[in-house]
């Protein structure tokens, strides 16, 4: 079954490029630290936090949900973007159909190897462009650029789209990411060039 390509609304914009970037046709490798290698095999993904139950999956469980494609644009807060990107993997309102989330629940703390953590509103986390990627351009995602599983949430800076992803920690309060606490902006439009706070 062909899978959906949802497109990012900021592709349809008449100038795709915010304010302070510059285009570039490849795809910088830029992170904190050293890229892990992880093994499919014993790479687990946690949904905890204010949910009725807390799950955790297995690779072999993770990779066979349901499927999107999505079309995006790619902002990075360093001032480069990378038109026209298109991303497999799963859509973050998949998880809704995993677990319960509590009412009281305003925010999603993202986990990543190495402790690196950032932080949505619950809005931007399950905005319909928003996904778990396992494949960039119809190939798989490298170590470099976040294999296994990344997040991608198009409409941010790239920052917050965490490489190395290991779970999702639902929130009544805000609670500022790696990059969030060490001087980044909380939010990241990069339309309203929200780079540093």
């Amino acid at each position: 079954m062909e899978e959906e390509v949802i497109i990012s609304p900021d592709t349809q914009r008449e100038n795709r490029l915010p304010p302070g970037q510059r285009l570039t046709e490849k795809w910088p490798v830029l992170h904190y630290g050293f890229v892990p290698h992880i093994d499919p095999a014993q790479w687990t993904f946690t949904i905890s936090g204010l949910v009725r139950e807390r799950r955790v999956l297995a690779y072999e469980e993770f990779a066979p949900l349901p499927r999107v494609k999505v079309l995006s644009d790619i902002h990075c807060v360093t001032g480069w973007s990378r038109l026209n990107n298109l991303w497999g993997g799963v859509s973050t309102s998949v998880i809704k159909s995993l677990t319960t989330i509590l009412p009281e629940a305003k925010f999603v703390i993202v986990h990543a190897a190495g402790n690196f953590t950032t932080n949505l509103t619950l809005s931007d986390f399950f905005a319909p462009d928003v996904l778990f990627a396992m494949e960039h351009d119809g190939q798989p995602l490298t170590p470099e650029h976040g294999y296994p599983v990344r997040l991608v949430v198009p409409r941010l800076y790239f920052w917050k789209s965490a490489k190395w992803v290991t779970g999702i920690e639902f929130r009544a309060k805000d609670m500022p990411g790696f990059w969030e606490s060490r001087g980044y902006h909380n939010h990241g439009d990069p339309w309203k060039e929200e780079r540093y706070s």
